[in-house]
């Protein structure tokens, strides 16, 4: 009795967290207790043996575990889908990181999960059993509850927009339907190779220039628009850049996705959050470049991790993940050895940056430290500031990086073009909201607003002048990082039925009409609205940074 009641309480503390957290109907609340509380007690007796029901419910007790680790860090909403890849993407270094910073809430779960599996495993070693009054009983309670709560399902489906209440707003339900929908994901993700075999983009480069060509796509890292001071920061974290008058800064760029697994596959490919599903039968942006005659080369300063990233940067014809420890600047060290050591080719990079991935301060060498303290750190609110230094240093360092690889492909003599663009940004503990990282359910202005960038070479600029003078133009233009893939491939003078010059910021040709989206945890393409997380706090901020959504 006592184990079954113990068993019950915990599984359903999730269920009061999200009655507090989340915005569901007062029926979506009746639905959310009765039901699955109906269930777990009429399941808790099926057995006559105490112990062998609540072992059985090891999965439920894993989810609620799951869930309270996510509210500690999030504040809100339930296990994703993308959470769940995140578990099949993550290495397991930068997941040892994140899990030594929440430690209070790991702790907290196996306080109270622990011991009830271990009773349970003990109680069915020993053959204990209910009673038949206790087992009557608890029927008698589970199964009217239960019924209630299925009832209320029908009034809550009026006001959660006809969609499924079951699905999307009672747990445990909701996360088996999302990590049966992660099942599916990296079932479409491992069989890429075979759907995408046969695919070609016909690439035709349909000028050239004097000189070599050479192309540099850096891809950042959690870096957020809000902290960059060229984009109207408080603080200087731009030192390098900002003394620069030949950068193209594009200040109305939004991420497609705040989750890396997503958003840099995007970023790698033509597709877009409107026609997501067709990433798994496209090649990336390094199979176009190879096929216009380039050179390619993939270099990424993190760990691989088996999913489409990987299989992307691996169409490259040389592609390399750096090892720990893992700064930046290294992706310049091997890109110069290239090039140096091949004086005539057209190449084009990929270079994956770390940038401002958490733990921030392991981001940077130490003579990079300029906004102290900035020493390791748990996360916390009480260390808001800390983290914000760390942060903010690891985007001075980022930086650096930008400037030292324009400096170096200044001084070769060839006809080079730089684009950055971050995958998407982050939050730390901003306001009242205490959010933190990125990779929520419910996303932020923080994590949606992205700094991306141009730079020409002079000898780029005499022979595309053109493309120079639209990309000046297009600096306020209203774009997501769908942009990125046709703006590298108009940059290189590259044509082919996939590249969109309407989406091109370094053409006369972009619109301004194109409609921007969001991929949502279901890979469901939204506007940027309430539907993704955002508030009026949001809509502010993104007023104030002059972005009409």
């Amino acid at each position: 009795m006592v184990l079954l009641i113990y068993c019950l309480v915990c599984t359903m503390i999730p269920n009061l967290i999200l009655i507090h957290t989340e915005n569901y109907s007062i029926w979506s609340c009746i639905a959310g207790l009765f039901l699955p509380l109906g269930f777990y007690m009429c399941y808790g007796v099926i057995s006559r043996r105490t112990g062998t029901p609540v072992v059985c419910l090891i999965w439920a007790m894993f989810f609620a575990a799951f869930q309270i680790v996510l509210s500690y860090l999030f504040g809100n909403s339930i296990i994703a889908t993308d959470m769940f890849v995140n578990l099949f993407t993550t290495n397991p270094n930068e997941a040892s990181e994140l899990l030594m910073n929440i430690a209070p809430a790991v702790g907290l779960v196996i306080v109270i999960y622990l011991p009830i599996i271990a009773y349970a495993v003990y109680a069915t070693h020993k053959h204990y059993r209910i009673t038949k009054k206790c087992r009557r009983r608890f029927l008698q309670i589970g199964i009217p509850m239960a019924i209630v709560g299925a009832l209320m399902l029908i009034p809550a489906k009026k006001t959660n927009e006809g969609k499924s209440v079951f699905l999307t707003e009672i747990f445990p339900a909701n996360v088996i339907y999302n990590f049966k929908l992660c099942i599916s994901i990296q079932h479409a993700v491992r069989s890429y190779h075979e759907t995408s075999k046969d695919f070609t983009y016909a690439a035709q480069k349909t000028r050239h220039a004097k000189q070599r060509e050479i192309y540099v796509y850096m891809i950042g890292e959690a870096a957020r628009a809000s902290n960059w001071s060229i984009m109207g920061y408080e603080r200087n974290t731009n030192p390098e850049l900002s003394q620069r008058d030949d950068i193209m800064l594009f200040s109305n760029v939004l991420t497609q996705s705040n989750t890396t697994h997503k958003s840099v596959p995007l970023l790698l490919s033509s597709v877009s959050a409107e026609n997501h599903s067709e990433i798994y039968h496209r090649k990336g942006i390094v199979s176009l470049f190879h096929e216009a005659g380039f050179k390619t080369y993939f270099i990424s300063d993190q760990s691989p991790q088996g999913g489409m990233i990987d299989f992307l940067g691996n169409e490259a014809d040389e592609t390399t993940f750096i090892s720990a420890p893992r700064y930046d600047m290294q992706l310049l060290t091997l890109m110069r050895r290239i090039i140096d050591d091949d004086s005539n080719s057209d190449m084009f990079f990929v270079l994956h940056c770390y940038g401002s991935h958490f733990a921030y301060n392991q981001r940077y060498p130490k003579e990079m430290s300029h906004f102290k303290p900035d020493s390791d750190c748990k996360i916390s609110t009480t260390n808001a500031e800390l983290l914000r230094n760390t942060y903010d240093n690891s985007i001075r360092y980022t930086d650096h990086v930008i400037n030292s690889i324009i400096e170096y492909l200044s001084a070769k003599d060839c006809c080079s073009a730089l684009f950055f663009c971050s995958d998407h940004g982050e939050d730390l503990f901003d306001d009242s909201r205490g959010r933190f990282l990125h990779a929520s359910p419910t996303v932020t202005y923080y994590q949606l607003h992205v700094p991306a960038l141009a730079w020409f070479s002079k000898e780029y600029c005499e022979e595309f002048p053109m493309k120079v003078l639209s990309a000046k133009e297009n600096q306020k233009a209203p774009a997501t990082t769908h942009s990125a893939f046709h703006t590298l491939a108009d940059m290189a003078s590259i044509e082919c039925e996939y590249c969109d010059s309407s989406v091109s910021l370094v053409s006369a040709e972009f619109s301004s009409l194109n409609r921007r989206y969001y991929l949502n945890d279901h890979n469901e393409a939204v506007e940027f609205d309430s539907r993704i997380g955002i508030n009026k706090h949001d809509m502010e901020l993104f007023k104030k940074a002059g972005i009409q959504l």
